[in-house]
């Protein structure tokens, strides 16, 4: 039996467990029996029976890591050990994934015995939901994807220059002006999620061991957030939310006061939503276009003894580091914040390449992989699909990467977080083309995340893809409906492409 990701350690039992009925026996994991309870009736597709059947007992040890579990399915009996809930839950994933089969009357569940925990502390999963924007409910089914296969952060890219996201009830216009753009077609379109959907999201991701970090992009990337208070930029003039894609000029101003308020309220309200101690700030992309030409950007420049608009961006990242420090948050930002210098606590999110990561980790800060080569999902994932100029990133290509830079020494090698997949919404328009996008090359995300690069086996991963894509069909997930599509596209209407 091989369990994606691939455990440290198994021993395959020629022999299976037929389940009628069992019972639980937690040990110090009573806090969180019901949330237990609740997941193995999911998995083995009926409830625990009190003193009958198959035994479950799940034990606290608190010598192993805080993701690491063991996993023993023998006899009459399955047991757990991990130190923490997490590692209990990474369990449950395992055991669900050890299910030959189920009906009303048993569940078959292949026996052996796994020693598993991750590689890496950050293995991500990043969604872009201003470009084209999808609802809480199939949110939580990624969620539910992304826990299966032991993700454990989800990076969710709230806001843009085609859209604002999230509510902020201080700043309403942020919804019902910037959440909804004109599209050239004369349609409109948008969407947002209220505060009480958000805290929905990080709950039900709680309860999944998945880490939701936020970000609200800054100082570029907000023509969305301008075009409803427009006097935070540089020149004051009206403007409507961007229906194009690409990079817009219109940036926060970095010579106004009054803009640093403006986001330090908005962080404030944002913080408040999610638990988790990183906070993402975007930093990427940004054109110096209006900065060079503004007369408060200028004296700012002169002020602050900086050499150019590069160091003011670092000046504008420093002060937004400041203030997310005092709410015990941990700054991350696309690598070129590390342009005019590196902010002294962010943590780099290394996507034009590798450099960024090795730069970040040689200054002493710490880096999380995503290279545009090798996990951006919104490339092309089959070389039938023509849809877009972009080059194919297949399943296989993923599962190449290694995160670790070779040129990193022992002490460096310890600052790479992880890495995280990134799906950019732009042609990426309904619920089945992303799920497309994602399968079945999320399987490859979650091995190099989870499995050191040694530890890999291409052909013991490959032969039970089929079996998880089986899996997945059951469970709902639709991947094949948009690549019949594109496929049919090819076929008859070639021309178009």
């Amino acid at each position: 039996m091989r369990i994606i990701p691939q455990p440290k350690e198994v021993h395959t039992l020629p022999d299976i467990i037929r389940l009628q009925e069992y019972r639980v026996d937690s040990t110090h994991f009573h806090d969180r029996l019901d949330t237990i309870e609740k997941h193995l009736t999911d998995i083995l597709g009926k409830k625990p029976v009190k003193d009958s059947g198959i035994l479950i007992h799940i034990l606290k040890n608190d010598f192993m890591k805080t993701e690491e579990y063991k996993l023993s399915v023998i006899e009459n009996s399955i047991g757990i050990a991990a130190s923490t809930y997490t590692g209990v839950f990474y369990a449950l994933q395992s055991l669900r994934q050890m299910v030959v089969s189920k009906d009303k009357e048993e569940t078959i569940i292949q026996c052996g015995i796994i020693n598993d925990f991750p590689a890496f502390e950050w293995r991500g999963l990043h969604i872009d939901v201003c470009r084209h924007f999808f609802s809480i409910e199939f949110i939580k089914k990624q969620l539910d994807l992304m826990a299966l296969y032991k993700l454990n952060k989800f990076h969710w890219h709230l806001t843009e220059d085609q859209g604002w996201r999230i509510e902020i009830k201080k700043y309403p216009k942020l919804t019902s002006h910037a959440g909804w753009r004109k599209e050239k077609d004369g349609t409109v379109y948008g969407g947002f999620y209220t505060q009480k959907e958000i805290k929905e999201v990080v709950a039900y991701a709680e309860k999944l061991s998945i880490d939701v970090i936020p970000e609200i992009e800054l100082p570029g990337h907000a023509q969305a957030a301008l075009s409803a208070y427009p006097e935070y930029s540089c020149t004051g003039m009206e403007m409507e939310v961007w229906n194009d894609w690409g990079v817009s000029d219109e940036v926060y101003c970095a010579g106004k006061d009054s803009t640093f308020e403006f986001l330090r309220d908005i962080i404030d309200e944002v913080c408040e939503l999610f638990p988790s101690k990183y906070f993402h700030i975007g930093g990427d992309e940004c054109p110096k276009t209006r900065w060079k030409e503004c007369p408060d950007c200028r004296k700012r420049i002169q002020e602050e003894d900086l050499k150019n608009e590069e160091e003011l961006q670092s000046w504008f990242i420093r002060q937004i580091e400041k203030h997310l420090l005092s709410k015990g948050k941990a700054l991350i930002g696309w690598d070129e914040i590390l342009e005019g210098g590196l902010a002294d606590t962010a943590v780099v999110m290394s996507w034009r390449g590798i450099g960024g990561g090795v730069a970040a980790v040689q200054h002493g800060n710490q880096a999380i992989m995503t290279p545009w080569a090798n996990l951006y999902f919104d490339k092309r994932p089959f070389p039938e699909d023509k849809k877009v100029n972009l080059p194919i990133l297949s399943w296989e290509d993923v599962y190449k990467y290694n995160p670790i830079p070779e040129e990193l020494n022992t002490e460096q090698r310890k600052l790479i977080l992880g890495a995280q997949a990134n799906i950019w919404t732009e042609h990426i328009y309904t619920e089945n083309e992303f799920e497309y996008m994602l399968i079945p090359r999320i399987f490859s995300l979650s091995e190099i995340v989870w499995t050191t690069d040694e530890n890999k086996d291409f052909e013991s991963f490959k032969s039970v893809i089929e079996k998880h894509l089986k899996y997945l069909r059951e469970s709902g997930y639709d991947f094949e409906s948009y690549r019949q599509q594109v496929i049919d596209k090819i076929e008859v209407k070639n021309e178009e492409y």
